[in-house]
């Protein structure tokens, strides 16, 4: 018997690249942008949504400017609210991505997951933290501190990676152990280096593991810093690696798949991944 549950995912350019406005003013229309697309989710029937890294904003990393500080906020806070009465409104689990802010000069990069009635259920905190040319992470972000958490919504057990986490299967593999069926990694990746990974890893995750992924990336360029194109191509991946659904290179837009949890038992059966695993074999990986 099929399990099926209809997941989305939203890719959005940044609607403000003027250094000269404020960041709550750019905060504002970024949200204000989304809010058509979750409304368009809410009406396709769309039962688990994710958004993109850091949704409200630029992806503001390759700068070290200060002023990015104000940014963040609580989490749960006032944009964790705002989804809760999208997600109660319209029956629909929403993974949120925010620059939280824990206390005074302590920041993570984070998603808020919140249940398909309004609850709030928590958050997962980004756990690898790059810095490197373009991607100042460090100065704005500590690594996160809350493990591998699944959270059990009304339509599936869910985790989160965040962007640079993809390139760890350490993480992808907990987030299994955890008892995730579904796998969300929102991101802000540009063209270039990494691209030709983008299609590689996240499946190779799915079919390790036995789980579906959900990718999401942000589209277009963005001032001042120009770092690169933001390539979009937000795809849904099944336990088998097979792409379900894929988004445009530079088109804001919502991509939906139907996700088929039966399918993880199907591809477990045949692939015994977590009963032939042995950790006993990998002290390796805690001495290195």
């Amino acid at each position: 018997m099929s399990q099926i549950v209809k997941c989305g995912l939203i890719q959005c350019s940044n609607p403000i690249n003027d250094e000269s406005v404020a960041v709550a003013t750019i905060q504002k229309a970024a949200l204000d942008k989304h809010l058509p697309l979750i409304d368009e989710a809410g009406r396709r029937g769309v039962q688990i949504l994710c958004l993109q890294e850091i949704f409200n904003g630029p992806y503001f990393c390759p700068s070290q400017d200060p002023r990015w500080y104000d940014a963040a906020e609580p989490i749960p806070g006032p944009t964790t609210a705002l989804m809760q009465e999208y997600a109660k409104k319209y029956s629909m689990v929403i993974i949120v991505p925010l620059y939280e802010k824990e206390m005074r000069g302590v920041y993570y990069n984070s998603a808020a997951v919140i249940d398909a009635d309004g609850t709030y259920l928590g958050k997962y905190r980004k756990q690898h933290i790059p810095h490197t040319a373009g991607f100042w992470e460090k100065y704005f972000f500590k690594p996160g501190n809350g493990g591998y958490p699944v959270f059990d919504t009304r339509y599936a057990k869910v985790g989160v990676y965040i962007c640079y986490d993809r390139h760890f299967p350490e993480g992808a593999r907990c987030l299994g152990l955890n008892g995730a069926e579904i796998v969300f990694n929102p991101s802000a990746t540009v063209a270039g280096l990494s691209q030709y990974l983008w299609k590689l890893e996240q499946p190779a995750h799915a079919v390790a593991n036995g789980y579906y992924v959900g990718a999401i990336n942000r589209v277009g360029v963005e001032e001042p810093w120009k770092i690169g194109r933001f390539y979009g191509t937000s795809y849904f991946v099944n336990p088998r690696g097979e792409f379900l659904a894929e988004a445009s290179e530079d088109q804001d837009e919502l991509v939906v798949a139907d996700l088929d949890l039966e399918m993880i038992d199907e591809v477990r059966k045949t692939w015994q991944f977590y009963r032939d695993r042995r950790p006993e074999a990998y002290d390796e990986l805690f001495r290195l």
